[in-house]
């Protein structure tokens, strides 16, 4: 940890504001961390053995935070777990756990650190920021007491929440945010009471913060988009990669797209887990991004985003999701469908059995349309146009609407919807519309090995999806992914606190 230095702290931190304020763009950095985990118990550790393994955690991050300063980055995001790790009980995760004031107290644990009583990963994680001039963001847990007289408290005595963090440069807590929705596995910590909508101002724009499968629901990530107005979205996320449409780096990208703010995502690298995958991501598309699932090595990225990303002129026009698809009558002779899953999912499917074609596929309320040409059309593959209208998930059930171009794994059309991430054929053009009920529409493209496909697409104003110029890699999935929030089924577990 570098010495204090009043007077020369003062003096960076003052030019950087002032750096920051002379521009209209930023500079921002997200680290995948490739997290060192404990050894898998159900019994609590003591307190000295959870800090040391949290240490060492903190030991990478502050490489990338210095790293990241050194390179003229304003705000550095990093990844959901990514001080202590995951697959915990609610016991053996409290060690790790510290009481997190709420940012109105005014508070740099870095100066002051035993003002809320033991906090030394608050201290340790202030004085990054502090001695880097740098807003910090981490994930780590919060515990708060509770008694009796709160029906809601835990048999222990008090709530443990999945916890986001953000030190400005000087070290001060600015904003703190419990994860609203967890994942299936999180039951060592508790559900808010409410959604939190969680924002800050920054000499650089309006932020706003949630965690990981916060994204997919409308509280928080809508209501911080539309109602708060936020330029830039934090995104600390532990993502487990699910092919065609949940990896990392497609949706997130066309998360940004399709809401129209800047996202920062940082994911956590766990090969074994299939979480790789992060990126600084805009309404354009992605700046800057990272897949790598064949080492175990972090990942620092860095790019100049758009402080206020809809008063640039580049930033997309209003889109009318139905607009254009609702305007055709179904292709004669192009109806000969089948059923196939996608994960449980159960989509319908129609098979594109000629180099260049019209087609059209429904299912419940949507219909999607397809206009292509394939360049390269190679025999050994094969390509079907999806739809899927319906709810999913096992426990927590959310409604999709989907229109997808997507290869095969095989000429089996029984697999048709099974993870692939290679192809051969390329596209010379395609253009993807549905007849979607809602404006939440979120717009991917998805290239062999799992890459992205920046520039080489748009969203028209009517609704379609459409290539530039011929495709540049073969294609894996063209997809228009919406969410009809307002049929999203009540949440099973949220009562349980």
């Amino acid at each position: 940890m570098l010495p204090f230095q009043p007077l020369l702290h003062a003096g960076v931190f003052a030019l950087t504001v002032l750096q920051a304020l002379a521009s209209d763009t930023f500079i921002a950095a997200v680290y995948e961390h490739a997290v060192i985990l404990p050894d898998p118990t159900d019994k609590p550790v003591s307190p000295d053995d959870a800090l040391a393994l949290m240490n060492k955690n903190m030991d990478v991050l502050e490489g990338a935070v210095k790293e990241a300063a050194r390179q003229g980055a304003h705000i550095i995001v990093t990844p959901e777990d990514g001080i202590y790790g995951w697959q915990f009980t609610r016991e053996s995760i409290y060690p790790y756990l510290e009481d997190i004031p709420a940012p109105v107290v005014n508070w740099i644990p870095c100066t002051d650190p035993s003002r809320f009583g033991p906090a030394p990963v608050q201290e340790r994680l202030s004085c990054m920021a502090r001695n880097n001039s740098i807003y910090v963001v981490a994930n780590m847990g919060d515990k708060k007491p509770c008694n009796s007289s709160d029906p809601d408290c835990p048999s222990d005595g008090h709530y443990q929440y999945n916890t986001d963090v953000v030190f400005d440069p000087e070290g001060k807590l600015v904003a703190r945010y419990h994860k609203y929705n967890l994942f299936r596995g999180e039951t060592q910590f508790n559900y808010p009471k409410e959604p939190e909508v969680v924002t800050f101002e920054t000499p650089f724009g309006k932020f706003g913060i949630f965690t990981c499968f916060d994204i997919l629901f409308h509280e928080p990530a809508v209501v911080l988009v539309s109602k708060m107005q936020v330029d830039t979205v934090l995104f600390p996320t532990a993502w487990m990669n699910v092919l065609p449409f949940l990896t990392a780096i497609e949706f997130h990208s066309a998360w940004a797209m399709g809401m129209g703010v800047n996202l920062l995502s940082a994911n956590t690298h766990n090969i074994g887990f299939a979480m790789t995958g992060d990126g600084l991501f805009t309404p354009e598309g992605p700046a800057t991004y990272h897949y790598d699932a064949g080492t175990e090595e972090g990942c620092l990225l860095l790019a100049e985003l758009s402080s206020y990303p809809s008063l640039s002129p580049t930033y997309p026009p209003a889109i009318n999701w139905s607009l254009y698809a609702t305007s055709i009558k179904t292709f004669p002779g192009e109806n000969n469908t089948f059923s196939g899953s996608v994960r449980k999912d159960i989509f319908t499917f129609s098979e594109l059995r000629r180099k260049a074609g019209n087609y059209t596929v429904c299912q419940g309320d949507l219909c999607c349309h397809l206009i292509y040409q394939m360049s390269d059309k190679k025999e050994n593959e094969v390509y079907v146009l999806g739809a899927f209208d319906g709810l999913h998930g096992s426990l927590i059930k959310y409604h999709w609407e989907i229109c997808t171009l997507l290869k095969c794994k095989s000429t089996d059309l029984d697999t048709c919807g099974q993870p692939v991430e290679m192809a051969q054929t390329k596209f010379e053009m395609f253009s993807l519309s549905g007849t979607f009920g809602t404006n939440y529409v979120f717009p991917e493209v998805l290239y062999s090995g799992v890459q992205l496909a920046p520039g080489e697409f748009e969203v028209l104003r009517d609704g379609r999806l459409k290539s530039k110029h011929s495709t540049s890699k073969p294609l894996i999935t063209a997809t228009l992914f919406g969410r009809l929030y307002e049929k999203d089924l009540p949440h099973p577990l949220r009562t349980s606190r």
